[in-house]
């Protein structure tokens, strides 16, 4: 079972400038394995949709169903990939969160982890900064850990 990120832009990395990056981001709650994409433009059903391949791709060795948790964002009900979610939906599905509920999410938990340990307490004079802080961290998550699996244990 994969996570998927919340309503608002999954999670949003902010230069001083108010220049950001985002990612899309889905972990496994079996073993914290952490997927995640970078997405320098914006948050749609396109670029939703690439994040969904990779996660499906990424999944089809499980030899099980796949469910994937996630919010309302319109993005996520996107037209656009509604005929693919169906076709997947044998083997690869998404399972909707109660509106207004982003605390059901255990993604959040691994975005507020994240924060505290790389970004916390520090100036960073450039968005490069900031990836280099946080890029290493996400590389490391995406190995199966016990660190995520044990934050979201709750859940999974």
């Amino acid at each position: 079972m994969w996570i998927a990120p919340e309503d608002k832009d999954p999670v949003v990395l902010h230069h001083p400038t108010r220049k950001s990056i985002g990612y899309f981001a889905a972990m496994r709650l079996r073993d914290g394995h952490l997927l995640t994409r970078r997405e320098d433009k914006s948050f749609n059903g396109s670029t939703f949709w690439k994040f969904l391949k990779e996660l499906e791709a990424a999944s089809r060795d499980a030899g099980r169903r796949v469910v994937v948790i996630s919010d309302n964002a319109r993005y996520h009900h996107a037209t656009l990939h509604k005929d693919w979610r169906i076709e997947q939906q044998p083997h690869f599905a998404l399972d909707f969160l109660p509106p207004y509920s982003p605390q059901l999410n255990p993604i959040e938990r691994v975005w507020k982890l994240l924060r505290r340990m790389r970004l916390h307490n520090q100036h960073f004079a450039t968005l490069d900064a900031v990836l280099a802080a946080v890029e290493p961290q996400l590389d490391a998550w995406a190995k199966p850990n016990e660190t995520l699996r044990k934050l979201c244990a709750f859940f999974g």
